[in-house]
């Protein structure tokens, strides 16, 4: 049951309140409303909105926007600590996708969305980034230059079976190689990633290091 607004208040340190969610798994659409109503009940109605991508979404939004720049978030890093259930694995043979995961920095993409389409793109990122609830909203401090803003993204949940920490590297590369899902093979996710990356302009050590690793060890799925 969906309790209605939440009275917003203006310190940017709060977090959506996310007590309603218990299960691991897919949300009912009440629950996915609650969630909705949680984010933006943490922010102002009449203040655009600007989303933190790090991943996929750095690359493939699909949500409108009014601009996009290049931004770096403190406190978190890009980190495969996610084990993939769904796009890039299954729950026998597990994959390995990106996540937020604490300390560090991480240099991805912001987006600023208009204040009357901010619900909308929230409910969508919701729809998108929790399908099985390892991925939780958060707001994050991101700078843009100069700028400092507080933007909405998905930080991994540290008590979901699917979150992975950090693994060492023959263990993450077990679950790429391994890694097969309804997005295709594992590998040509991190292909991908690293790709994506270099054309931003964005320098990641650890992915770049898979990487190669993988190149040394899995052949490159055929151009069709």
């Amino acid at each position: 049951m969906n309790p209605g607004p939440i009275p917003f208040m203006t310190d940017p340190k709060r977090q959506p309140d996310l007590r309603h969610l218990t299960d691991q798994y897919e949300l009912t659409e009440d629950e996915l409303q609650t969630t909705l109503a949680a984010v933006m009940a943490t922010h102002p109605k009449d203040e655009d909105l600007w989303v933190f991508g790090y991943g996929s979404l750095m690359w493939q939004p699909e949500f409108p926007f009014s601009e996009r720049s290049l931004a770096t978030v403190h406190g978190f890093h890009r980190s495969f600590c996610v084990y993939s259930h769904i796009w890039r694995g299954t729950r026998e043979h597990p994959g390995l996708v990106l996540g937020l995961d604490n300390g560090g920095s991480c240099r991805g993409v912001a987006y600023r969305v208009s204040a009357a389409g901010a619900a909308a793109t929230v409910e969508y990122l919701i729809r998108r980034e929790m399908v099985t609830r390892v991925y939780i909203p958060r707001w994050v401090t991101a700078r843009i230059g100069s700028r400092v803003i507080r933007a909405h993204t998905y930080t991994a949940a540290h008590n979901h079976v699917q979150y992975a920490g950090k693994l060492e590297d023959d263990i993450a590369l077990h679950h790429i190689l391994q890694g097969h899902g309804r997005g295709g093979a594992n590998t040509e996710y991190l292909r991908n990633t690293v790709g994506h990356l270099e054309e931003l302009g964005i320098t990641d050590r650890p992915l770049s290091r898979l990487c190669r690793l993988i190149d040394g060890r899995a052949p490159r799925t055929p151009a069709k």
